[in-house]
């Protein structure tokens, strides 16, 4: 076999398995955007007593149109409207 065409089949037995174990770029984007969207920040709207009867620590502990915020009581689901 020519020593031109050994270097790319060397090239692409290195990269290849090092691609798919990183899950390339794409995978990485999509992890940082979930990343983003689960941290749990303080509310913007203003809470009362009643709101601390609703604990969660992640968004998806929340049901449909509400988001896991931090208040004085500890993180709680609140409406997104």
């Amino acid at each position: 076999m020519p020593t031109q065409a050994l270097l790319p089949i060397l090239l692409l037995s290195v990269l290849l398995p090092l691609l798919q174990v990183q899950g390339g770029h794409r995978t990485l984007n999509r992890m940082q955007k979930i990343e983003q969207f689960n941290e749990v920040k303080v509310c913007e709207k203003h809470t009362n007593i009643y709101m601390c009867r609703r604990p969660c620590e992640y968004h998806q502990d929340c049901q449909a149109n509400n988001i896991c915020c931090s208040t004085f009581c500890g993180n709680i689901c609140m409406t997104l409207g």
